[in-house]
């Protein structure tokens, strides 16, 4: 793919505010609810008011006409909206038109929102996975009843074993050091020790995934405010510059995948770097999609920080983990700080609070350089992003 980016683009735009509400397991709130306290704390964050926004980026599973819900619940009236729904990354990959409608003047201030209450919710289970059979049809897959997600990803992670020899260990350094991120943060859904041990010794989900190599499922709202970048100089927060982004979408279905242990991140990356004018090596923090561990090794070789096939390598001994190579998931991503069903603007948040240097005990010292990375459905949608401080431009 190749995309032919205006490189007037790269900075124009600042995230100006960000915010997280309801994380973990809060019943009593509905998904609508949950995005509202964030979208208010964030735009709060940023030192606007909810008449302030005119533009709106948002999704969501269960309603095609998401946005029309939220626009009527948060009492605004934006000229700019984008409803485009890809799963997990559809909040990263919300950047790149909202940058286009404000470069364009059709709007002054984006919200980018999302609430899930996926953990507390009152609704079967079963008829969830129902209903969304209905909305979202996979052919070839849902006539088997598959256990989806995990064994699609499953698919993947015994192909990379089969074709690179990664072992379950190294899958399981990707939980530990997880979890170990997820200690520093007192937000975390999960703090309790993990070993290498336990994470093999869990409960098998869908060889060669145990209950641990999965995410959390848990409630959560999340949002973010974007701005032009000579405004956001005047607003209260130090501004996070959008340096690059790029999406890319090869399949829906598992099934369809060319090659199972390579995916559209190779597009979204490239196109996100080449905007950015950097390379994986310029990068000092990098917020991944782990809905399961295998997630993690894909994104890492697709991304360019390793080569194809040594994503197992590139993670053991504690890699990623506090004091590694290369701090990844400084929350302790879905696997452990938390997953409110699309995970995407919640590494994204990570990301900007990192370099904002708002972390506390996991805080990376001096980063000016992030990447947050959104995949959607079973390895369908992946959404790149590379943010930076004002030092970068």
């Amino acid at each position: 793919m190749t995309q032919n980016i205006d490189p007037s683009l790269r900075g124009s735009v600042a995230i100006a505010g960000a915010a997280t509400f309801g994380c973990g397991k809060v019943p009593g709130y509905t998904d609508m609810e949950l995005l509202a306290g964030a979208a208010k704390r964030a735009v709060a964050d940023a030192g606007l008011t909810m008449q302030d926004i005119d533009g709106l980026c948002t999704a969501s599973v269960t309603a095609t006409m998401w946005p029309m819900a939220v626009v009527e619940h948060l009492g605004i009236r934006p000229g700019f909206i984008d409803g485009t729904m890809l799963g997990g990354s559809s909040f990263i990959a919300h950047l790149m038109p909202a940058m286009l409608a404000l470069q364009s003047g059709q709007c002054n201030a984006v919200l980018v929102c999302y609430g899930s209450a996926q953990r507390s919710s009152t609704f079967n289970r079963r008829e969830i996975v129902a209903s969304r059979r209905m909305l979202d049809p996979q052919p070839y897959e849902h006539p088997y009843d598959p256990i989806l997600p995990p064994s699609a990803y499953a698919l993947s992670a015994a192909r990379h074993m089969h074709e690179y020899g990664t072992t379950r260990e190294q899958l399981a350094e990707v939980a530990v050091a997880a979890r170990q991120w997820a200690q520093r943060h007192p937000g975390a859904y999960d703090r309790a020790p993990l070993s290498l041990q336990d994470v093999l010794d869990a409960r098998m989900v869908s060889d060669p995934l145990t209950v641990r190599d999965c995410c959390l499922v848990t409630d959560g709202g999340g949002a973010y405010v974007l701005v032009r970048a000579e405004r956001a100089k005047d607003l209260p927060r130090p501004p996070v510059y959008v340096l690059g982004n790029g999406t890319a979408c090869w399949n829906r279905q598992i099934s369809s995948m060319e090659d199972l242990t390579v995916t559209a991140t190779v597009d979204s990356g490239r196109a996100a770097f080449a905007m950015a004018g950097l390379t994986p090596q310029d990068i000092q923090v990098a917020q991944l999609y782990d809905a399961f561990t295998i997630n993690t090794l894909l994104f890492l070789e697709d991304l360019g920080f390793c080569k194809k096939g040594e994503g197992g390598a590139f993670v053991e001994n504690g890699g990623i983990a506090p004091g590694g190579h290369l701090p990844v998931n400084t929350n302790g991503g879905g696997l452990s700080w938390g997953h409110p069903g699309m995970y995407g603007i919640f590494a994204l948040i990570e990301a900007v609070q990192q370099l904002r240097g708002e972390c506390g005990d996991r805080q990376i010292a001096g980063v000016q350089t992030a990447l947050a990375h959104g995949n959607g459905g079973t390895l369908s949608s992946q959404s790149t992003a590379i943010l930076g401080t004002a030092e970068t431009l």
